[in-house]
């Protein structure tokens, strides 16, 4: 039980100080944040032309462009500034055709019915193209939703709609001339968030190697935590290796291309998991400090990472982090003690201890590369980054019109996505007419905000959106009971505005809040019942949002389980093609190749895209959560085999190690045809029986007797008899050895797993 700290207890003030600090830190990178900067250039591309034809009377021509800015904006998204721009033109152009459709295709309410459909549709389908093409056509459907609100009546349609086709030119101006005076904020901003990820990460694999208590916990972080680096990582790749592509590099980009790459690396070696948990515990049962000094080893660099974090954003010098050499000191002296309280480094608990010691070592001088590249000290390989090969690493995204043949089908989630959204939006429309609703089309904003392709998406936005908008009205009910000022009006709409767009990524529910804030005191200035718009927002939400929800559920459903088994197959795949990788290097040797770092990459972003779809599917209806627990603990597995795959890559990249035995290629050979057999299995194919049990057994004891044989190699005092040799070499033979047994058993486990599952059904 833990007891309140009194108010006047040094520890209450402490805590308290600690949790303002945290507050005003998260204050002050939200205002500094490129989301926040964005909203503010919406909110200047809205107001400005409103009260510059307010001033001359024009009110309809400064409605029309502040609407095409508006309209514009959903494609400006992280990334690179060509497609940036390109997609800011794009939804210009997509708004001006919708905007058109909408006056003149849709004028009889019943008639146009099919039309609207139709179009919808149409629109939404563009979505087949990615990610910043679902963005563009959200514009369009939000220009054509728009078209009913007949907010002009002065304006001809085709007038209204080029004068919105000027906005999206107007708003592009501006995000080009934010770019022009703030070059680096969006690459500082992903880069400290990639440093913010990766504390975090770092600090989750602290308490991992603690003991057993909470691991399963921690381990579901650590899945969900490798989603967002990937994320995260894709979109530092494009922004910094499109800008090169495009218009060369200065020593700034390159810097920061530089320590990205040492941030995937340090992904990849807080990934690596030299040691077995379960084994570790039992091996160091009566010897806790010796994971404590880990831990704090660990820690020192979660918080170094954090201070980097900062200094993204900061000019000047960078200094060398000492406290992370004083831990390494501690780690290295208390390894010394157990080494010379133990049988002379040959005692399995002191290898694995040592084979962890080594890959920490590595992850504090990644820092500290980092810290000398901030500090602009290591500029010896700035020019030694090749521009084609750095390109390989972009993700391509596909706009050749054959997808959208391809996608024609029912087995595409983007098409039942699109057809259920047209038919959502017409139940909306109709009841809407029916009921003769004051400003029906917010059933429809509602709908086509709300509606996502996957259920569990959908229910949270429609919760968040539920939630957020009967606050937004509380408050607004509120403020219109205090004060009947309309400059407050004006004022609170502007800052409710530029508030709503700044969160809309972040934090949903609160997005929803202010954008019904704006709404209602936009509103204000126009209608004089204020309580008749509140009203009828809130009712108009609730039946778009439930429309939303019951058409996910009934019309043509893509629940998770449908697309599960391609996610797999496509992780299992590129496991297999990064241990191809790991083992052509340990063969080889050499300098790195970049197909060993593209096959890493892949196999991050398969395992990433598996921990999502798991995710998802834990959002749905139980009834929908088939073999759930199986497929949880296929995504451990296949997370773990991950894990280990990166211990052994990183570490034949970073010590000397003996040639590729022919026992290795086996070991390894082994380990692809198990996964072989598992891909076999989900797709349904034939399998191939015939394995090679005598030339695993064979090299199990091949192993066995080398492991046997060197540390057999001891004097009788404990102590090798060629130190400089011997222990590199047991090292290098417990933790290969230790990683081919274990991915082996990890493949054995996932095949039978898949086995037991209706994914091979």
């Amino acid at each position: 039980m833990h007891l309140p700290l009194p108010h006047n207890s040094i520890e209450y003030h402490t805590v308290l100080t600690f949790q303002l600090h945290g507050y005003y830190k998260g204050l002050t990178g939200f205002l500094r944040s490129t989301d926040f900067a964005k909203a503010v250039i919406l909110g200047l591309a809205i107001t400005l032309p409103i009260i510059v034809a307010v001033s001359m009377e024009r009110f309809e021509i400064g409605l029309a462009l502040a609407l095409g800015a508006l309209l514009s904006s959903p494609s400006d998204v992280s990334g690179s500034q060509r497609h940036k721009n390109y997609g800011i033109l794009l939804s210009a152009l997509l708004a001006v055709l919708a905007s058109l459709s909408g006056g003149y295709l849709i004028k009889e309410s019943w008639a146009g019915l099919p039309v609207l459909g139709l179009v919808m549709f149409s629109i939404s389908y563009l979505s087949v193209f990615g990610f910043r093409a679902s963005l563009i056509a959200f514009s369009g459907l939000f220009a054509l939703v728009l078209s009913f609100a007949n907010i002009s009546t002065v304006l001809e349609l085709y007038e209204r709609a080029l004068l919105i086709g000027v906005g999206g030119l107007w708003y592009l101006g501006l995000t080009f001339l934010w770019q022009l005076i703030n070059p680096k904020g969006q690459t500082d901003q992903h880069l400290a968030q990639s440093f913010d990820l990766t504390a975090k990460y770092l600090e989750t694999r602290a308490h991992l190697i603690i003991g057993p208590k909470g691991r399963s916990k921690f381990l579901k972080q650590l899945i969900e935590l490798q989603s967002e680096l990937n994320e995260n990582h894709e979109t530092l790749r494009s922004i910094l290796i499109s800008s090169r592509k495009n218009s060369g590099s200065s020593n700034y980009e390159r810097r920061r291309l530089l320590i990205f790459i040492q941030l995937v690396d340090m992904l990849e070696l807080a990934m690596a998991n030299p040691v077995n948990y379960e084994k570790m515990d039992r091996l160091l049962e009566k010897e806790p400090k010796q994971i404590l000094v880990f831990r704090d080893l660990i820690l020192v660099m979660v918080a170094r990472m954090r201070e980097l974090s900062l200094n993204i954003h900061r000019t000047g010098e960078v200094s060398i982090s000492k406290n992370m050499e004083q831990a390494l000191t501690a780690v290295e002296a208390s390894l010394k003690n157990y080494k010379k309280d133990g049988n002379g480094g040959a005692d399995e608990g002191f290898l694995m201890l040592q084979n962890l010691y080594n890959y920490q070592e590595q992850q504090v001088e990644k820092i500290h590369k980092i810290e000398r590249l901030l500090s602009r000290k290591d500029l010896k390989e700035l020019r030694l980054i090749k521009r084609d090969e750095v390109a390989r690493f972009i993700t391509p995204q596909e706009y050749d019109p054959k997808i959208l043949l391809e996608n024609f089908s029912f087995r595409s989630a983007i098409f039942k996505h699109s057809l259920r959204l047209a038919v959502v939006v017409m139940a909306g429309y109709a009841i809407g007419e029916y009921f003769s609703l004051q400003n029906a089309y917010w059933i429809l904003l509602t709908i086509i905000v709300i509606m996502r392709p996957n259920y569990g998406l959908t229910k949270t936005r429609s919760k968040e959106r539920t939630i957020g908008t009967l606050i937004g009205a509380a408050v607004a009910i509120g403020i219109v009971f205090i004060t009947q000022d309309l400059r407050i009006y004006a004022s609170l709409a502007v800052i409710s505005l530029v508030l709503a767009f700044a969160m809309v990524q972040k934090n949903y529910k609160a997005s929803a809040l202010f954008v019904t804030l704006s709404v209602v005191f936009i509103y204000a200035l126009l209608e004089p019942n204020v309580f008749n718009v509140i009203q009828f927002r809130v009712v108009d939400t609730l039946i778009g949002a439930g429309l939303a929800t019951i058409g996910n559920i009934l019309l043509w459903p893509s629940w998770e389980s449908f697309g599960l088994k391609k996610v797999i197959v496509e992780s299992l795949t590129a496991n297999k093609d990064y241990l191809k990788e790991v083992t052509h290097f340990y063969e080889k040797k050499g300098k790195l190749p970049t197909s060993y770092k593209l096959s890493r990459k892949q196999a991050f972003l398969g395992m990433g895209n598996l921990s999502a779809a798991f995710q998802r599917m834990t959002q749905e209806p139980k009834r929908k959560q088939k073999n759930l627990e199986k497929i949880y603990e296929i995504t451990v597995l296949n997370h773990s085999f991950l894990f280990s795959l990166a211990s052994m890559g990183t570490y034949i990249q970073n010590h000397p190690t003996t040639k590729a035995s022919s026992h290795f290629l086996s070991f390894t050979s082994n380990i692809e045809d198990n996964l072989d057999r598992c891909v076999s299995l989900l797709d349904k194919k034939e399998l191939d029986e015939n394995r090679d049990i005598f030339r695993q057994q064979e090299a199990r004891a091949f192993f066995d007797v080398r492991y046997n044989k060197l540390t057999g190699n001891l004097s009788g005092t404990g102590t090798f008899e060629d130190p400089g040799t011997s222990e590199k070499e047991l090292q290098e033979a417990q933790l290969i050895y230790e990683q081919l047994r274990w991915l082996l058993e990890l493949t054995e486990k996932l095949e039978k797993t898949i086995r037991e599952t209706d994914l091979t059904k």
